[in-house]
């Protein structure tokens, strides 16, 4: 059995609370599954025409939209999937392709806790952010928000786990860990 006599206050309040590196943890695993769909995304906006798109829209909207005309969603992706253009398809081809292969990466070496890449996942996530602010500020979304405000969230749990692994050193990022100098 572990004694805790000689750890003290300071000890015991210096203990990184469980909780929040699950939530961190779990918050990782989301974007990296983001990241993933966000590659199949871009792979499907440059394997098929904006007509085909279209028609793919209308199919998978048709049965929701026959049961409920007014669906917000699914009459979002029709409206998008109807505007969409040659340059439009190839722009959100090779945005979802970039943003989902760093994110994948990242989340990957993060998550592998190589202390690398905590700088850049920071350095990305701001970036991302700084660009989804501009596109609400642009044209009001509820869904950006919420995913800015997450990505928000993320970025303050990754500057978290950073100081947290950067004050420890070396012996707190266990075997898997790799520095750079």
């Amino acid at each position: 059995m572990g004694d805790d006599r000689g750890v003290g206050m300071a000890g015991r309040h210096q203990r990184r609370p469980p909780l929040l590196e699950w939530i961190f943890r779990v918050a990782l695993l989301f974007k990296g599954l983001d990241g993933i769909l966000e590659i199949v995304g871009g792979v499907l906006f440059l394997l098929f025409n904006p007509g085909q798109l279209d028609s793919l829209a209308k199919m998978l909207t048709q049965h929701e939209l026959s049961e409920d005309p007014g669906d917000p969603i699914a009459n979002l992706l029709l409206h998008a999937s109807g505007s969409l253009t040659v340059s439009g398809s190839w722009f959100a081809a090779a945005y979802l392709l970039l943003h989902g292969v760093v994110k994948v990466v990242l989340v990957w070496a993060v998550l592998l806790d190589k202390l690398w890449a905590y700088p850049w996942m920071i350095g990305f996530l701001a970036i991302f952010i700084g660009y989804q602010a501009y596109t609400i500020f642009a044209g009001f979304s509820a869904g950006m928000l919420l995913l800015t405000l997450f990505d928000v969230f993320i970025l303050w749990l990754t500057l978290r786990e950073y100081r947290i692994k950067r004050r420890r050193g070396p012996k707190s990022l266990g075997p898997r860990a790799e520095l750079v100098p």
